[in-house]
């Protein structure tokens, strides 16, 4: 039954495009100029346009439609998103996620890459850095669904990551026995994006108890191994081995090596040996081969290939070489990304 609704939905959308193929610009630019409201609210008729890129008199004229449809409310201060707007958009989103075909698109992707779920957020994050927040919107919703009774949540640290900490909605869970942890130690000097960080910003959103990994990611192994002798640090390593669902960002192999601090001959030999991602204490090239091991902290490969729950989260068409290479790893993988990437992933 719900196969044969979808069926008449996409066929419905396809006659609205043939008919009214102006509907289709119409509806994408709408949706975008709401969304953008609704991130950047209060904001003025001048900075929408800019952040639009559009005439500053087709904005009055689209910002007067959403106005007196009861989406926004206007005021001096800049213009806000209604609570009708607010529910009209999380409609829309569904909406232009089918419109786009992303639905084909999605079961595309899990039949190349051979994974458990792929969820698409439409739009080119290279082209529109709004399509991030997005993702981590999306990443929180998916990871909420999934959690259990007493379930640790390990979370690794990255602009993409800190979003989901961003975009993470407050409301009250059943569960109050949720755990979560950094599944990695510190990396770059850039303290939001920290893994420490994000995990007690998800912990304060999930009302959930949250230890801390006091050390840097890139130490040697004999330098974990004396550190770990301390009870504080020992019980964050120790937990890292209960982490029921992982969410990590998925990095290049190139720009791992930079925040990693390492030379440029050292960066150009990865990229001579093929190494095109890097998670879990190792460099891998696009067939998932091991091309290069990494002094690291937190969860490791066979911990990471042992995991039913993994949520990798990325964004930008750059990143394809390194997600096909992670994918490889372990067929639990759940993948949040944006419609850009997922289209390169599928050339």
């Amino acid at each position: 039954m719900q196969r044969k609704e979808n069926a008449e939905i996409d066929q419905w959308i396809e006659i609205q495009k043939r008919i009214v193929p102006e509907f289709v610009e119409t509806l994408i630019n709408r949706y975008k100029m709401l969304r953008l409201i609704h991130y950047y609210q209060p904001i003025g008729r001048r900075n929408l346009a800019s952040e639009l890129g559009m005439g500053e008199r087709i904005v009055r004229k689209e910002v007067n439609v959403l106005k007196e449809q009861g989406f926004i409310d206007i005021k001096a201060e800049g213009m806000n998103i209604t609570k009708f707007g607010y529910t009209s958009l999380e409609v829309l989103r569904r909406y232009i996620h089918r419109f786009k075909g992303l639905n084909g698109i999605e079961e595309e992707v899990v039949e190349k890459l051979k994974i458990k779920k792929v969820l698409i957020v439409p739009g080119f994050y290279d082209e529109d850095e709004l399509v991030l927040r997005e993702i981590g919107r999306v990443a929180s919703v998916y990871l909420k669904s999934v959690l259990e009774s007493q379930t640790v949540i390990g979370i690794t640290g990255g602009q993409t990551m800190a979003m989901i900490a961003q975009e993470m909605g407050e409301e009250e869970i059943k569960q109050s026995d949720i755990a979560v942890i950094p599944a990695r130690g510190g990396l770059g000097k850039n303290v939001e994006n920290q893994a420490n960080t994000i995990a007690a910003k998800v912990a304060k959103k999930l009302n959930a108890s949250y230890n801390l990994l006091h050390m840097p990611d890139n130490i040697s192994k004999e330098l974990l191994k004396s550190l770990s002798e301390d009870p504080n640090i020992k019980e964050v390593v120790d937990y890292i081995q209960k982490i029921g669902v992982l969410v990590f960002g998925i990095g290049r192999a190139d720009k791992m090596a930079i925040r990693r601090g390492l030379r440029q001959e050292k960066i150009n030999s990865l990229k001579e040996q093929g190494a095109v991602a890097e998670a879990f204490g190792y460099y891998f090239n696009k067939d998932g081969e091991i091309i290069q091991e990494v002094n690291t902290v937190g969860v490791s490969l066979n911990h990471y290939k042992e995991m039913q729950h993994v949520i990798g989260v990325a964004a930008g068409t750059e990143k394809a070489e390194a997600i096909i290479a992670i994918s490889r790893l372990n067929e639990n993988l759940t993948l949040v990304i944006d419609e850009g990437l997922a289209r390169e992933i599928l050339i």
